[in-house]
């Protein structure tokens, strides 16, 4: 047992992110170069590009939640229905998913936990599991999405002799082939989804070059804000789309996957320097890639009678209609896009499962049961919703609306403990954030869960046409704003739950 691990029993048999053996060490790192430095002086090791490489990989694998098949579809549908004039809002979307993004990565360095083991600690255990179970819904809502865009990609692929529901099964199959790349290494699992985001960023390319939208019209859509009734809907899609709640667990652990002393400063903050050159870098082309998307839909669709009707499933399609085939037909060119984003973003869901189910639960087993478990939960239901909605284009865009409004109903259960933890000095000690970025957290926070719950009040308004629907949806309504609030008022005062039933414990014994 380390000297850690005595210091705090809990410790000793909880689940971490990552064992010592899997972390990838950072050069440089000795007892001669830590002599060098000293946290009270406040100094820290001059910029290093090897080391910028080495701490690369968990921000590429944080962006592909911004990179989906839910947010394809949510591109696709701006560009065809509000054109170029919504590219701001993706660009400031995308700003502050980033800022989220990096709330996220300094937790996990400055305290070495990750955001679910520390909301196993915060909360009592009622309100653990219904952030717990809140977490789950919304990893299998991501993950449909994800599934069935990848099913949809090899259906294309295949010209329709593969349907729906072998292309859900094929894809859980190469999700465990790609995850029995950890064994030999994060770094070996890190290289696949660099191949994978090079590939999307390579066919979205192509398309890009080969409808040659606007360059003008995009730069003016990029740096004139401009919204009107029509495309109200497809804005608040695309703000809903960039907060994706187990991104937020995933990135708190991902970092771990470095070795970092939290008890030495400066070690804490190099880190938190290089991930967030890192996560900037990686989000910057997710962006771009994005930009690609809806420039292509605004080039082709916009304006016309088909762009209300345009959805992830008969995109291609559409395109292969207007542009024709030639020696790389756009339709396999935009399935081959999807595939590598359907892919990538199911392991990344799978990945983030098993953190969210070890850090709520404190599960100490091996990694290939918690992926089969996670896989189960999230495959059972897609499967279901491939045999239900194979035949059917309509009706998938019309689950994938439900699916968006379920991620959106998410975001408070994972944004607000987070933004209570990193501004807590008991839990962050020095690293806790400053008043000013505080107030412009909660300020954004606000905002993004303020534009969901736009998107849920207006889909609900139009879905409950009855009095027991509607009198269900006020239940549920008021049951939801008490435990948001509940949340917040955590934050503003916080006691760990375990500290207090220590206390209670010891004071118990003193008595006796």
């Amino acid at each position: 047992m380390s000297e850690t691990e005595r210091e705090h029993p809990l410790l000793a048999s909880e689940e971490s992110a990552y064992e010592e053996t899997e972390k990838v060490l950072i050069v440089g790192i000795d007892e001669e170069e830590d002599a060098n430095y000293n946290d009270d002086i406040g100094n820290a090791p001059k910029f290093s590009w090897k080391k910028l490489w080495l701490f690369t990989g968990p921000g590429f694998l944080m962006s592909i939640a911004f990179l989906d098949p839910g947010n394809l579809e949510s591109d696709l549908q701006a560009g065809a229905i509000a054109g170029y004039s919504l590219i701001w809002l993706l660009m400031w979307a995308t700003a502050i998913g980033l800022l989220i993004q990096l709330l996220s990565a300094r937790l996990g360095v400055a305290t070495g936990r990750h955001l679910a083991e520390l909301c196993r600690e915060e909360y009592p255990t009622w309100a653990r599991m219904v952030l717990w179970i809140m977490a789950e819904i919304a990893l299998i809502g991501a993950d449909i999405q994800e599934v069935i865009g990848s099913a949809i990609a090899i259906k294309i692929l295949s010209n329709g002799f593969i349907p729906l529901w072998a292309g859900v099964v094929i894809t859980a199959l190469d999700c465990f082939i790609f995850l029995f790349l950890e064994n030999y290494g994060i770094r070996k699992l890190e290289a696949v989804f660099a191949i994978l985001i090079a590939t999307m960023a390579l066919a979205f390319a192509w398309m890009f070059g080969q409808t040659k939208p606007s360059g003008t019209e995009l730069l003016v859509g990029a740096l004139v804000p401009k919204l009107s009734s029509r495309t109200i809907k497809q804005a608040v899609g695309i703000v809903g789309c960039i907060i994706m709640p187990h991104n937020v667990f995933l990135h708190s652990a991902l970092v771990q996957s470095r070795e970092v002393d939290p008890k030495k400063s400066f070690r804490v903050k190099e880190a938190l320097k290089y991930y967030s050159i890192e996560s900037a870098g990686a989000l910057a082309v997710s962006f771009i890639i994005n930009v690609f998307v809806t420039t292509v839909f605004a080039k082709s669709f916009y304006g016309t009678d088909i762009a209300d009707t345009i959805g992830l499933a008969n995109a291609g399609q559409y395109l292969q209609d207007k542009y024709g085939g030639g020696f790389f037909p756009i339709l396999y060119i935009w399935a081959i896009g999807v595939l590598a984003a359907g892919q990538s973003s199911t392991i990344t869901g799978t990945y983030a499962g098993q953190f969210i189910m070890g850090g709520f639960l404190n599960l100490k087993m091996k990694k290939w049961v918690r992926a089969l478990i996670t896989r189960s939960c999230a495959i059972i239901p897609t499967m279901i919703v491939a045999l239900v909605f194979d035949s059917s284009d309509s009706m998938l865009d019309e689950l994938n609306e439900w699916l968006n409004v379920l991620q959106s109903v998410q975001i408070p259960f994972a944004v607000i403990p987070l933004l209570c933890l990193v501004s807590n000095e008991q839990i962050m000690g020095s690293f806790k954030i400053q008043p000013l970025v505080q107030t412009i957290s909660w300020i954004v926070a606000a905002l993004v869960i303020a534009i969901n719950g736009y998107l849920m009040v207006d889909f609900f308004s139009g879905a409950a046409t009855h009095v027991i629907l509607l009198v269900l949806v006020l239940i549920f309504a008021v049951a939801y704003v008490v435990f948001v609030l509940y949340l917040i008022s955590r934050g503003l005062t916080y006691t760990p739950w375990q500290l207090v039933a220590s206390r209670k414990e010891t004071q118990r014994d003193d008595d006796e």
